[in-house]
Formats: structure tokens, sequence, C-alpha cells
């Protein structure tokens, strides 16, 4: 199984930007697709943003679309999400896990993830 670290939250103002990274180990790491999730208080967590083990495929929630880049570095075992134009309601912790390339669904279990909180 992939270890994962989330890691780059923080606070900000509405209109600001965060860079969340994911440190992975393990030899499978290189390919495996990879995905962001978040879970808002009360809310069920959901898919984020996904990319290919190459990075060449992307894909992304409505909500996000045109303000969050995902992408990846393999040789340093790393995928980042560049959130741009961060609303109050992108509030949430954080979370990166391998998916299913098809389905973008999770494939392991739930890390401690990392809390981006956006003020208005």
């Amino acid at each position: 199984q992939v270890q994962l670290v989330e890691s780059g939250g923080g606070l900000v103002q509405a209109g600001g930007s965060l860079r969340l990274s994911c440190a992975g180990s393990g030899r499978t790491f290189s390919y495996s697709a990879m995905g962001w999730f978040r879970q808002a208080p009360g809310k069920e967590r959901e898919f984020v943003a996904g990319i290919s083990w190459r990075g060449s495929s992307t894909n992304y929630a409505d909500s996000v679309k045109g303000r969050f880049t995902i992408s990846r570095d393999n040789a340093k075992n790393t995928v980042y999400l560049q959130m741009n134009s961060l609303k109050p309601e992108d509030t949430a912790v954080y979370y990166c896990n391998p998916v299913q390339i098809t389905s973008w669904d999770p494939l392991n279990s739930w890390g401690q993830g990392t809390q981006v909180t956006v003020s208005s």
C-alpha cells in the first residue's frame, strides 16, 4: 500500500491561493493514478481532482474547475494541488489517495489530511 502524507494547508482569505502537497512512498506511487478529496464539516468526503500516473490525464469536480490545478512529480513521489481564487466553501480537510483511473474512486485508507480554511 502506498503511504501518503498531505501538507500545505492553512488559513487564507477569500481570493487567495494555496498549494497542497502529497508525498508518497512505495514503489507503486509513480504508477498510481492519484486524487485529491476533501471533507467539509458535516458533509461527506468528495472528489476534487485526479491525475493519471503519467500526468497526461486530469479530471476535476465542477466546483473547482478553472481554479484548481493538479500536477505530479514522479521523481519526487509528490502530487500537488494548486488552489487559486479560493472561496469560503473550499474550507475542508483535504486528502490525497490513489484512485481507480476509470471511476476516480479512492483505493486506500485515508491519512490525516491537511486543513484548509478560507475566511470571507
